[in-house]
């Protein structure tokens, strides 16, 4: 879980475009980010394995 002081600052509008960092909308962690779905790795793990994310299911083979 990312400290409310950083997570406080990425929502801000920042100065520069290239300082925009994506950051998971749950937990707020900004490494290994999906873009397809807005979160981390963690937190898309955690929703499939609910079946909260549609078109999502675990693979077999």
């Amino acid at each position: 879980m990312a400290k409310t002081s950083v997570i406080a600052r990425h929502l801000k509008k920042q100065k520069f475009s290239t300082r925009k960092t994506n950051r998971c909308f749950r937990c707020g962690r900004a490494h290994a980010y999906m873009r397809d779905f807005g979160i981390c790795r963690i937190c898309f793990r955690e929703l499939a394995n609910e079946g909260k994310l549609p078109g999502v299911r675990k693979s077999s083979w």
